[in-house]
């Protein structure tokens, strides 16, 4: 049978991975044994998925990622250039601490900026948004703006990726979706 995907003649592919139709990986990168890798995925040059992880549908993974053990990530996520998930708390060399690698979860549609990094044990809420450079140490909200080391939230987006601006009866509209979502006790959802 053949596959369904693309992969680059360099790009290494363990046993037991599940890829999902119209995939792409590129030069160089590694997909490691038993993960899940969703229809119409990009892994873009020197990717490192490593055993077990989940990626949703349309995952892009810019160049020079390493996805480690514990991370899962839902269908359309960004995950920016040279961005790190860290998958223990202490980590030393001398010390094995393969069985405290803690788990981290990116919600569906949310997008991490290059040089971002994320502490394991964190969550990305739903359509988040993670600046270039953030350095993420608690969980962040659905739709919620992250900036800065350490990340500390400056507002919120909508699914297409344009920042909020709410009047004063709590409502924003997306500049480009026309979408209208609601702000109510620090929580956002979209208005369906």
């Amino acid at each position: 049978m053949e596959k369904e995907y693309f992969a680059h003649p360099t790009a290494l592919i363990d046993e037991g991975c599940t890829i999902g139709k119209g995939t792409k990986i590129w030069h160089f990168s590694h997909v490691m044994p038993n993960c899940t890798l969703g229809e119409g995925c990009n892994l873009g040059q020197n990717v490192v998925i490593s055993p077990d992880v989940v990626l949703g549908k349309n995952v892009k993974v810019q160049n020079n990622v390493s996805i480690y053990t514990g991370v899962t990530c839902d269908d359309d996520v960004f995950l920016g250039p040279s961005m790190v998930f860290t998958n223990v708390i202490n980590p030393r060399s001398a010390v094995n601490r393969k069985n405290q690698y803690a788990k981290t979860h990116v919600g569906k549609g949310a997008s991490i900026g290059a040089n971002a990094t994320i502490v394991c044990g964190h969550d990305i809420g739903k359509f988040a948004f993670i600046g270039a450079g953030a350095v993420v140490t608690k969980n962040v909200p659905d739709y919620a703006l992250l900036v800065g080391n350490p990340a500390r939230q400056i507002g919120w987006m909508s699914e297409h990726g344009h920042r909020l601006e709410f009047e004063s009866n709590g409502i924003a509209t997306c500049p480009e979706s026309h979408k209208k979502y609601q702000l109510k006790n620090n929580i956002v959802t979209e208005i369906v």
